[in-house]
This record gives C-alpha cells, sequence and structure tokens, in this order.
C-alpha cells in the first residue's frame, strides 16, 4: 500500500506525517515527537511561527534514527523579511544541514514575494525542496510565470468537509502535490454521522477515517494530537482501505463548493488585535486535542 509521493527529483514525502501545530514549545513537543517517532511516523511538520522547532530537533536527535529516515517540514513566516536567512536560523534550531520541504507559510505580501529568497535557499541545498500554504488557484497561477522551480507542494485546508476539488485538480495539472492541515477538522466533524457509520462498519477510528480519505488521493497528512494513544492509532491507516462506496459518501460532505482556495478565512489579513485574540483562542485547553 503506497506510503510515500514524489513530489521532486529525488524527494519522497511520506504520506503520514506528525504535526506540532499548537503544541507548546519545550518538554511537550519534544515528548510528544517522540512518541510519533516510536509509533512509526517518518514525517514531522513544523513551522518557524509555532516556537518549536528547537524541540522537534531535540526529538530527532534522540530517537536514534538516522537523519534520512525522517522528512522534515518547516515554514517561513511570511511577515518576516528573508526565507533564505530564516531557514539557516530554522536550521539552527533543528539541528539540521537541511530540511526536506521548506514552505511558504501564507502568502501574505503577495505570492510572488518569499520565491526568490526560496529558490536561493533550494539552490544552497539548504533545502531540499521548496513549497507553499494556504495558496488559492489564483496565486499558484500568479506565481508560476515568475517561478524558476515550481512549488513541490501546497499545504492547505483539506477534509471531506472542504473538499477542494478545483485547488486539487489545479495544483495536480502543474505537477504541484497537495498536503492536508486540518484533516481532523480539528474535532468538530468526528462525530458527523456519516464518518461515524463508516468508520464503525469497518471498525475504524473516526480519525483514522478522515486521514485514510485524504491518503486514498495520494494527499498527505500531519495530524497531531498530545495524547500518546491517538497519535499510535492516527499511526494506522495503511492497513485498510476505504471503499468506492464509502468514498462517495465521504465526498458529499463536501462544504466548500469544491473551492479552489485555500482557507476560509485567511487568518495573516487579519489586524494583530484579531491576531492576537485568534492565538489566546488557540491556546485554550478545550481546543486541544
Amino acid at each position: 500500500m503506497r506510503r510515500e509521493i514524489e513530489i521532486a527529483p529525488g524527494v519522497a514525502m511520506p504520506l503520514l506525517g506528525f504535526g506540532v501545530y499548537r503544541v507548546p514549545p519545550g518538554h511537550q513537543t519534544e515528548r510528544v515527537v517522540g512518541w510519533a517517532l516510536e509509533a512509526g511516523y517518518r514525517h514531522v511538520d513544523t513551522a518557524q511561527a509555532y516556537g518549536n522547532e528547537a524541540d522537534v530537533g531535540r526529538a530527532l536527535r534522540s530517537s536514534g534514527l538516522s537523519r534520512d529516515q525522517v522528512f522534515v517540514t518547516t515554514k517561513f513566516s511570511a511577515g518576516r523579511r528573508d526565507p533564505e536567512a530564516e531557514l539557516e536560523r530554522s536550521l539552527e534550531r533543528l539541528g539540521l544541514e537541511t530540511v526536506d520541504l521548506y514552505l511558504v507559510h501564507t502568502p501574505r505580501g503577495g505570492p510572488r514575494r518569499a520565491w526568490p529568497a526560496m529558490e536561493s535557499a533550494h539552490e544552497r541545498r539548504l533545502a531540499r525542496s521548496i513549497g507553499v500554504s494556504n495558496f488559492s488557484t489564483a496565486e499558484i497561477e500568479r506565481l508560476l510565470p515568475a517561478a524558476g522551480v515550481k512549488p513541490a507542494v501546497n499545504q492547505v485546508q483539506f477534509s471531506p468537509f472542504r473538499y477542494r476539488r478545483r485547488l486539487l485538480e489545479s495544483c495536480r495539472s502543474h505537477g504541484i502535490e497537495l498536503e492536508s492541515y486540518g484533516s481532523l477538522t480539528h474535532g468538530e466533524e468526528l462525530d458527523d454521522p456519516t464518518v461515524a457509520d463508516v468508520a464503525r462498519r469497518l471498525g475504524r477510528t473516526p480519525a483514522q477515517v478522515l486521514l485514510r480519505w485524504a491518503i486514498e488521493r495520494a494527499v498527505a497528512v500531519i495530524p497531531k494530537s498530545v495524547h500518546e494513544d491517538r497519535i499510535r492509532e492516527n499511526a494506522a491507516v495503511f492497513d485498510f482501505q476505504l471503499s468506492g462506496e464509502d468514498l462517495a459518501r465521504l465526498d458529499g460532505l463536501d462544504r466548500s463548493g469544491a473551492a479552489a482556495i485555500a482557507v476560509e478565512r485567511p487568518w495573516w489579513t487579519f489586524s494583530a488585535r484579531a491576531r492576537a485574540a485568534a492565538r489566546r483562542l488557540l491556546r485554550s485547553p478545550l481546543l486541544r486535542s
């Protein structure tokens, strides 16, 4: 059963990754990444904005795994000035010489602004591949004519409830792979009757069904949890498949209207006060899975 996809020449990305968005920096990040690596995850997704790159690096070093056994992604915070210099700092925090994938976190400042320095970082082999996150079809189309190296990946919010068909099709037509965040809908849709029914029939958890739905489309997923049992459960997605009927039922849950956009509420356009309020909300224990 397929476990990885080629995103650039010689660069294979595991379809199952572990995300550390909203995992508090420090011991907790180091601990949960360690659990994920023990559970078989071989892809870790972090970002400069998360503030936990150093903790990810410590977990990698403590794992006993060789560098080529773990695919590492980080992201450039588009509010900062220089993607190349910021990647050098990220590598210091991670304790690595290169990352496997470096993404522009948002199209803030315009879809082309960061790309020349992203390409320079790639040319220097600070990143084995480069890509974008939260880019719509229109933003991809604006970037491509100016790109000497096309984005390998576009990481976006993607699930049966946000089944962005037009964005997926557009990216694929340009040879860009889609990667999903928010696959588990922050827990909001795990009790959806259709998801629950498919999970019950297969003897799986709703989370496993949602992750498998994306993997069936060769869309990588990066679920996050701070609970060891859930981390292990979420890794068990390669020993079952969804039937055509299951996929059709889950496809029918889409509320995006087959969108060509990456996210309904682009938080990077909010005011500083609104962003601070959103960060406080996201740190609430009630939202942690």
